[in-house]
């Protein structure tokens, strides 16, 4: 329950929507439990003395509580709707949020499908529970209450099928709550692994049908939705029994009442009037003690989405900024001293240890390492994507912990190893780097990293349509306008994290003269070509999270077996161990 104490902190300004609804089902409730009075001063009036007026005047009383009660229930709907989808779409605003402000520590704690099911999914079963159990929830107990209230003013010793039937009705909703509350958690659970399997699919389609695999996909997606079908039927199997089990005990306190309500109209203590309404408010207590049971039962589902959107709400953010921010970095210097970084601090060893590495304001810098070095882990401390576990990372002679996140990742400019484009246009793409740019600078910015060429060919140019997460273009295209959209940044440091793998040399040599030419920038390449690296101002080699060397090309080429071993693979077409090169 404190979990949905939680969300409702975020009903914000539909509280007064959610008010007013539920005054209304009050008001309605009250209308409908006038009904059977009336009803019965027909029989007992009316009827029984042929009084035709006395007939009619009740009759239009019944109608306009009839009326009235329907007027309050429409409104109530209206009120009900905008509290319950306002609320879904504060809860869901709320998530993404916090996930925008996650690290990608943070981000490594869920599935991105999770993630997306406890957005979509979870906050529609708690909205629902709110649109669909509102009602109910504030109903039954008023509906209860006054059909008790006048069941015992018409005739107390047949209420007392109340005290009979409310403990049975207890116990069956306590065993059937108590059995399908952990199912509900299963049910979301097999939710995920459904996402999971679609989101990988449909992501990976083109790789899907190059290999043929369409029916292993398909045998993948059979299992987990078997899972989830194996799951909703168990849960939904459980809950049904709910209507039976309230049924039976309804029927069973009807007839009771019939009983001994006949026997009480042969004696003369009781009128046919009277217990004809009476048998009204059995059904309207039935039916509300009904609607309190269906409650509990969506109450319990919404538990279980709630503790999953509270979990994703109060993810305690592992980077913030500190209480009195730096906002200027002055320079592009960065420095490693005695960093060792792991991904999650029960881990048995180090994915970085002791690294010293000093980068000058201005330098180009290239970073080679064998697969599963940490050279990405290593640049990715420099913005502050993650947090170094020991030791200090210094830009512009500062620690990375003191500066606004915003303005260090402003000045840090880094193109990922996995290049990532938005749906839309070329431009919309572009002015992730700077949303202020003009026509000039984009087209500058695609010159410095050879986007030009495909762009002028392409319809459209800067407002081509790029499709969905740049599926109109090349892996090496896609790479080059990255690496525009970085540019546009005029970062002081810039990285490129094997940023150019997909295009030809003849173009990466072009990308590198004009990366070359750009003054009062600290350049950080990482690459598994040699010849990405081998023009900087020196070069570092890691190994297993290590620095291994450091130096230029021609000292690491002379000491290095390392970097003799790349270098020679690489351009001489030596073995593995480089022994047949030529070393001129």
């Amino acid at each position: 329950m404190n979990d949905l104490k939680r969300l409702f902190g975020y009903m914000g300004p539909y509280r007064r929507d959610m008010a007013l609804g539920m005054l209304l089902v009050v008001v309605e409730s009250a209308f409908e439990m006038v009904i059977p009075i009336l009803m019965s001063d027909i029989i007992d009036q009316g009827v029984a003395h042929g009084d035709v007026r006395e007939i009619g005047w009740t009759g239009v009383e019944m109608a306009v509580c009839a009326v009235l009660a329907l007027i309050t229930g429409l409104l109530y709907a209206r009120y009900a709707a905008r509290a319950s989808y306002g609320f879904g779409a504060r809860i869901r605003q709320a998530e993404y949020a916090k996930v925008q402000a996650y690290a990608f520590g943070n981000l490594d704690h869920f599935e991105t499908s999770s993630l997306i099911t406890r957005m979509t999914t979870d906050v529609t079963v708690v909205q629902n529970a709110i649109n669909g159990g509102f009602r109910p929830m504030v109903r039954g107990p008023a509906m209860l209450v006054l059909g008790v209230a006048l069941s015992f003013y018409m005739s107390p010793s047949l209420a007392a099928v109340f005290f009979v039937c409310a403990p049975v009705l207890g116990v069956i909703l306590f065993f059937i709550v108590r059995r399908i509350a952990p199912l509900y958690a299963r049910l979301q659970q097999a939710m995920d692994h459904l996402n999971t399997v679609v989101q990988e699919c449909l992501t990976a389609i083109r790789a899907v049908k190059a290999f043929v695999r369409g029916e292993y996909e398909e045998e993948k997606f059979q299992a987990v939705n078997t899972e989830l079908m194996d799951v909703s039927m168990t849960t939904f199997r459980t809950a049904v029994l709910n209507l039976p089990a309230f049924q039976l005990t309804m029927y069973a306190a009807m007839v009771s009442i019939l009983w001994f309500g006949g026997n009480m109209i042969l004696q003369g203590s009781l009128t046919v009037g009277r217990l004809t309404s009476f048998l009204s408010y059995v059904l309207q207590v039935m039916n509300s003690l009904m609607m309190i049971s269906n409650v509990f039962l969506l109450m319990t589902r919404s538990l279980a989405s709630a503790h999953r959107i509270a979990a994703v709400l109060d993810e305690q953010v592992e980077l913030a900024n500190p209480a009195h921010p730096v906002t200027e970095i002055p320079d592009g210097g960065v420095a490693f001293e005695h960093v060792s970084f792991k991904y999650h601090p029960d881990a048995a060893e180090y994915a970085l240890a002791g690294i010293d590495l000093v980068i000058q304001p201005g330098e180009t810098v290239g970073i080679l390492g064998g697969t599963g070095s940490a050279k990405s882990t290593l640049v990715q401390l420099i913005p502050r994507l993650y947090d170094a576990t020991e030791g200090r990372v210094l830009v512009g002679g500062r620690d990375v912990r003191e500066y606004d996140l915003t303005a260090l990742r402003d000045a840090v400019g880094i193109v990922l190893q996995k290049n990532v484009l938005f749906s839309g246009t070329v431009r919309e793409n572009l002015l992730w780097g700077n949303p202020g740019a003009s026509d000039e600078e984009l087209w500058a910015a695609c010159r410095a990293a050879c986007a030009d060429e495909f762009l002028q060919r392409m319809p459209g140019g800067l407002d081509a349509d790029l499709g969905q997460g740049g599926v109109n273009v090349s892996g090496g295209q896609k790479q080059r306008l990255c690496i525009a959209r970085t540019l546009l940044k005029k970062p002081r440091v810039l990285i490129f994290d094997d940023s150019v793998s997909a295009v030809d040399t003849a173009t990466e040599a072009r990308i590198r003269k004009a990366l070359a030419a750009l003054t009062g920038v600290t350049k950080i390449i990482i690459a598994q070509r040699v010849t990405s690296v081998m023009n900087t101002d020196k070069i570092v080699v890691l190994e297993d999270g290590r620095i291994h060397a450091v130096g230029t090309h021609s000292q690491l080429l002379a000491s290095d077996p390392i970097y003799q071993e790349i270098y020679h693979s690489q351009m001489k077409g030596g073995g593995a161990d480089g022994s047949t090169a030529d070393h001129r």
